[in-house]
């Protein structure tokens, strides 16, 4: 019997990507939080995961790309994952600045802290489900 890693791994294998690539956007903002008229952008995490999941579903979940990183930037500030676009949004600031900036430095932390929180804990799930399979093929 084979061993399939999309059931065994679920979308915990693109939530890392996503959440890979989440950060760095999240960085990009805040180095750029004093550049004039720089507007914030993020990723819509859970429509994304949704997005890949029911390509998945259908089979037309592919690796497109043999880059190190498996992503790259579109023009327009896209990406690709897995060979799904990925549009990068703006965010809406609650205190616009008078230049014209849109990054809040407090809120960018809180959510690359927060990011970074669910990276640790898809790395946590996947890491035990390896053990798991290994377990279950040494048979123990």
């Amino acid at each position: 019997m084979a061993i399939s890693f999309d059931n065994a791994f679920g979308v915990h294998e693109h939530a890392l990507k996503l959440r890979t690539q989440r950060a760095e956007v999240i960085a990009h903002n805040l180095a750029n939080a004093d550049t004039p008229n720089y507007r914030a952008r993020d990723i819509d995490f859970q429509a994304v995961l949704r997005k890949v999941k029911d390509a998945s579903d259908n089979g037309r979940l592919q690796l497109q790309q043999t880059s190190e990183r498996h992503m790259s930037r579109n023009s327009n500030g896209s990406f690709q994952l897995d060979g799904l676009d990925v549009e990068l949004k703006y965010r809406q600031p609650m205190q616009p600045s008078i230049d014209g900036n849109t990054v809040e430095t407090e809120q960018e932390l809180a959510r690359f802290a927060r990011n970074a929180g669910d990276f640790q804990a898809s790395m946590t799930l996947l890491t035990s489900r390896i053990k798991g399979l290994r377990n279950a093929i040494k048979g123990e």
